[in-house]
């Protein structure tokens, strides 16, 4: 797959941008930049995309995206369409690892910041009290000048290097490949997964979207994201009966057959074996 390289622009004014989006990019892709992402979801809700990774995301939610790390966020229809549209509130802080100085990172004193920078090359989601803090930090970012900004950056993540909560989101054996001529290919494929993973899709069918017979495409795949088609729709799905579990206004049988699974003991096999948990202890476990 070939993401899309990103050129995200910081005014002449600052060393590194800080910006508030209510409205998601509808064309958001799968992408990469040069520069870290540190991002806060205040609101909206979807299906997030880091390196290997596939999870849902939803308010409150914070992460950190390493230099060169492919993400891509899908946010659901409700905040996406035009008419009767949600309004989202994300707050994005995007900066080059090296702004500071070439030789600010070595520093002994940042020891733990350059490391931190280093292990977001697989993508940091942050919770707990540190992403409390992280959340306030960049709240403060969006309405601070001067040199204070960079101080408010430095100590997020500093937070982050030194929490606890946090989860690796893209596995330690995932390497992004940039190949010419693949271009959309990869947004092809996760937007029609994406629109139709309620339903039964065919091997011949996810093929003809990415213009490949469909012994190519299953090594294609395999190859560029370590998992079968089948293994990605099945997270998909789970990732979805995860959010219609916590919305709680469905019951796990109507949850089965609304992800896209078509028998109940399949689901509940795969739900246990990708969230550790059964659907009712994993609902029990978000609402105690």
């Amino acid at each position: 797959m070939k993401p899309q390289l990103r050129k995200v622009s910081t005014s002449p004014a600052h060393s590194f941008s800080v910006r508030r989006d209510t409205v998601p990019q509808v064309n958001n892709r799968w992408h990469y930049h040069r520069e870290v992402e540190l991002i806060h979801f205040a609101k909206g809700h979807g299906t997030q995309f880091v390196g290997d990774s596939i999870r849902n995301f939803g308010a409150g939610d914070v992460v950190l995206i390493g230099a060169n790390l492919p993400h891509y966020w899908s946010f659901d229809n409700r905040y996406v369409k035009q008419e009767g549209m949600e309004e989202a509130d994300i707050r994005v802080a995007h900066f080059n690892d090296d702004f500071w100085g070439a030789t600010f990172l070595d520093l002994p004193e940042n020891t733990a910041i350059k490391q931190l920078l280093c292990t977001a090359k697989r993508g940091i989601a942050i919770s707990g009290k540190a992403r409390s803090a992280v959340q306030k930090l960049l709240g403060e970012l969006l309405v601070t000048a001067g040199a204070k900004r960079i101080i408010l950056l430095m100590e997020a993540l500093t937070v982050i290097a030194h929490a606890d909560d946090v989860c690796l989101l893209s596995s330690v054996g995932f390497h992004p490949h940039f190949q010419r001529g693949e271009n959309d290919r990869i947004n092809n494929i996760y937007d029609f997964a994406l629109q139709h993973f309620k339903r039964r899709i065919t091997l011949d069918e996810i093929a003809e979207v990415a213009g490949m017979s469909s012994n190519a495409f299953c090594r294609y795949f395999k190859s560029r994201t370590g998992k079968t088609f089948s293994q990605f729709l099945i997270e998909l799905r789970v990732g979805n009966a995860c959010k219609l579990l916590i919305e709680n206004n469905m019951n796990v049988k109507q949850i089965c057959y609304e992800s896209g699974f078509h028998n109940f003991a399949g689901f509940h096999k795969y739900f246990k074996q990708l969230t550790g948990k059964s659907p009712l202890n994993y609902q029990k476990t978000y609402f105690c």
